[in-house]
């Protein structure tokens, strides 16, 4: 069964990277019930995760792991925030052996299941392993569950005597070295999606003297998103209250940067902070680790954090798992 879960998935590949009328009805379906999604960002989400679906990459993938013979229910409560968000967990599951039952978001809910059936059209088999629950979830072992900081203290209390993952909000930050990164790729980090995904940069750590010339410049690349309403109203009430408290910013036209410590910044605000050294970084990174999704930086290593190259954040490796717990570990260690 493990290899035709890996060659189901693996042709499944094209069809992301060149959806079927019927994939794109979902799409069209998902942009008129959520109004923060663009038809470029759905697309740009499913050739994402077309790169995981290659067969070599899964079949290495998946020798690091056990397959389960006797499947357990894993349930999935997916988030919402950017298209097809909880993928990952549910190609986890699957390739763990496993059985998928997927509560997912009002504001994403015709991707995976358009994704999902394309997948048993391949391999009917896998119909006995997939599920979508609309009412109250039943019958699991364990749960993955994904969320804002509120909604995971539910979690954690509803979910706390089965095996789970529960993740609560966290950001993205990069640190910029010198002036001869490539800030097309940066501007992709902050702003594709427009910012609303975890791995977003939200903050950047830039050295004394940084001359935001060419980041301003890299930014006019997304002008189209002030056509957006809701990032353009996000836009202007920033900048308006800004103005009001007599707040310092800098306006690239598109964007709004901030100097703050804090490591989140809401959409169409980008918060930045100065440093002097790198140790210096690493402190502030180490105290807020828990609140960090991934580090995006030409040093390939900053304190405890493996950094992810720039123009990579919204295209992760099949094995850069959320909040860095293992879900394909996790999904083996259910019994």
């Amino acid at each position: 069964m493990k290899s035709k879960i890996i060659n189901a998935f693996s042709n499944l590949a094209p069809i992301l990277e060149n959806p079927t009328n019927e994939l794109l009805m979902a799409v069209e379906k998902s942009l008129m019930d959520n109004k923060w999604f663009e038809k470029r960002d759905i697309l740009f989400s499913l050739k994402a995760i077309a790169k995981w679906l290659n067969k070599n990459t899964l079949e290495e993938f998946c020798e690091r792991y056990e397959f389960n013979s006797n499947p357990k229910n894993i349930a999935i409560i997916c988030a919402g925030n950017i298209p097809a968000v909880g993928f990952h967990d549910f190609l986890c599951v699957i390739l763990s052996g496993n059985k998928a039952l997927c509560k997912l978001s009002s504001s994403d809910n015709h991707l995976l299941p358009a994704i999902a059936k394309h997948l048993i059209g391949i391999e009917p088999e896998l119909k006995e392993r997939i599920a979508f629950i609309d009412g109250k979830l039943e019958g699991f072992d364990a749960v993955i569950a994904t969320g804002s900081n509120n909604t995971s203290r539910y979690f954690n209390y509803y979910f706390s005597k089965y095996p789970n993952i529960i993740r609560h909000s966290r950001s993205s930050l990069a640190i910029i070295q010198n002036s001869q990164i490539d800030y097309n790729l940066l501007m992709s980090d902050i702003l594709s999606h427009k910012g609303l995904g975890c791995r977003n940069i939200k903050k950047i750590f830039i050295p004394n003297g940084f001359d935001f010339t060419p980041l301003i410049k890299a930014s006019q690349e997304y002008s189209h998103l002030l056509d957006h309403n809701k990032f353009r109203n996000n836009y202007d009430y920033h900048k308006a209250i800004f103005i009001m408290n007599n707040i310092e910013f800098i306006d690239t036209g598109i964007l709004l940067l901030r100097q703050s410590k804090e490591g989140f910044s809401p959409v169409s605000l980008l918060n930045y902070e100065y440093y002097d050294s790198i140790e210096q970084v690493e402190k502030e990174l180490e105290i807020e680790k828990e609140n960090i999704q991934c580090v995006v930086s030409d040093i390939k290593k900053i304190g405890n954090f493996t950094t992810v190259p720039f123009g990579k954040a919204q295209e992760p490796e099949i094995d850069d798992f959320a909040d860095n717990v293992d879900t394909m570990l996790f999904c083996n260690r259910v019994k």
